[in-house]
């Protein structure tokens, strides 16, 4: 493939696989020389994602559901778009009561720096992590190894 030719992916090429935690993921690129992931999640009512920093720039754009940041007053309903800079920090949820699951595209620079309850990093996910741990979770759901794309194409 050249890399001056545009690159289709259908919705059923790339999985779904579930974290174990609420959250299903869909990684659809993963560029490690340019520090990009683009991934989706979907995420079940109550779900709760761990404090993070970003040391990069990310776009989010919500398909269905609702979530907001504890830090932040304002929901994330479908058709909102958010932009976060480098250096945010914030604790992802969403509410109880919705009645079905949210369904957000984010397209990530840099990494998330992991947060516990004393602000300290814990752990580290970047597009190399990201990349590393969707390809085990298809492996191990039977999936084999989706053709995401990666820094060279496909």
């Amino acid at each position: 493939m050249s890399l001056t030719e545009a690159v289709h992916l259908g919705e059923e090429e790339i999985p779904w696989v579930d974290t174990g935690t609420g959250v299903e993921i869909k990684l659809v690129q993963a560029d490690i020389e340019l520090g990009l992931w683009i991934v989706r999640n979907r995420f079940a009512p109550g779900s709760r994602v761990q404090k993070h920093k970003h040391t990069g720039q990310v776009f989010g754009y919500t398909l269905s559901g609702a979530w907001k940041y504890d830090e932040y007053p304002y929901i994330n309903r479908a058709g909102s778009f958010l932009f976060e800079p480098a250096g945010s920090e914030h604790t992802l949820v969403v509410p109880d009561d919705n009645t079905e699951l949210t369904d957000v595209w984010f397209q990530i620079y840099g990494a998330n720096l992991n947060l516990d309850d004393d602000g300290n990093v814990e752990s580290i996910t970047d597009a190399a992590g990201i990349y590393g741990a969707y390809m085990a979770m298809c492996e191990a759901a039977g999936l084999g190894r989706p053709n995401v794309l990666t820094s060279g194409g496909r």
